[in-house]
């Protein structure tokens, strides 16, 4: 099966004079393909150290994955449209991984303070101008991240934020991205497929090219359909699944089948899922979520390139 290439349309704040740099990001980030395999590795700050040292539900976690550098081994050797990370680490790191494309997550906050204490609320920590000496000192700053969490008391600052940083990250060529995960005392089920659709909507109005939401979950019927309502409620913004916790690969790998070809995603947002493993078995893992988002193989084609059968490569 192949690949659904997209169309590319460039958002009118997008000025004459960067619309090349737009352009050239986009297509760096999704190969060509409309699709998008982000390496996530913001979870560093969002879950702490939970997700790099210790056990999962799939077994011990690698222990290389508690250095930081293995995130960037795992970008540099795998096959991603672009590594997600916090300034800090990119700065650290980037300069010995130049060639990967990088997406700098502008605010963030830990997992400490949960909604039965208080409704989620994540500041900026740098302003694109900031994020602009990372590409100043050759690096490959594709683009921006920012997380929403609608229903929290703090929303209205939040998507304000969120609409800034579009707008700014436009004017200068760089792509965005939203992470909208409803969130907060006013948020019963976070799970719910109509209101990730609104997520999925009210990413669109805020100007972003991409928005990462959760998986829905539902009591009857298919989830993979059910999902369709976000898909489509994005419009021309392309809309990308996180990967969750730890699966096993085959179930994640036929997840994101489904997400691409039955609900309409554009690819996927993954990193427990890939930097909990080994560095070798992480590589793989790369090049199998990207053989399905790039190139359209199937879950057994997919299996075949985590197994070591099959190369794939862009």
């Amino acid at each position: 099966m192949a690949t659904v290439v997209r169309s590319m349309t460039v958002p009118a704040d997008v000025p004459a004079s960067k619309r090349s740099t737009y352009e050239a990001n986009f297509q760096l980030v999704t190969k060509g393909t409309g699709n998008l395999a982000l390496f996530a590795g913001d979870q560093k700050v969002e879950h702490l150290n939970d997700d790099f040292f210790g056990k999962t539900s799939q077994g011990p976690i690698a222990a290389e994955d508690n250095d930081p550098e293995h995130l960037f081994r795992i970008a540099q050797q795998g096959v991603v449209g672009c590594f997600a990370a916090q300034f800090g680490l990119v700065a650290r790191y980037g300069m010995d991984y130049a060639d990967v494309p990088y997406l700098v997550k502008v605010n963030s906050k830990t997992h400490l303070i949960g909604t039965s204490i208080g409704d989620p609320r994540s500041r900026d920590w740098v302003s694109i101008d900031q994020v602009l000496t990372l590409r100043d000192a050759g690096l490959k700053i594709a683009g921006v991240g920012y997380t929403v969490y609608p229903g929290s008391e703090f929303e209205g600052e939040q998507m304000a934020g969120a609409a800034q940083l579009c707008y700014e990250a436009h004017r200068e060529g760089l792509l965005t991205v939203l992470w909208v995960y409803p969130r907060g005392k006013a948020v019963p089920n976070e799970r719910d497929a109509h209101l990730i659709a609104g997520c999925a909507g009210l990413a669109a109005t805020l100007g972003a090219d991409f928005c990462k939401v959760n998986y829905p979950k539902v009591s009857e019927g298919s989830v993979a359909e059910a999902f369709r309502e976000a898909a489509q409620a994005a419009g021309r913004t392309r809309l990308i699944t996180a990967g969750g916790e730890g699966t096993d690969v085959r179930s994640f790998l036929q997840t994101l089948h489904d997400q691409i070809f039955i609900s309409g995603a554009a690819g996927s947002a993954t990193g427990r899922n890939i930097h909990q493993k080994p560095l070798a078995e992480a590589v793989l893992m790369t090049k199998a979520i990207s053989s399905i988002t790039y190139g359209g193989l199937s879950v057994d084609e997919a299996m075949a390139v985590y197994n070591g059968e099959r190369d794939f490569s862009i």
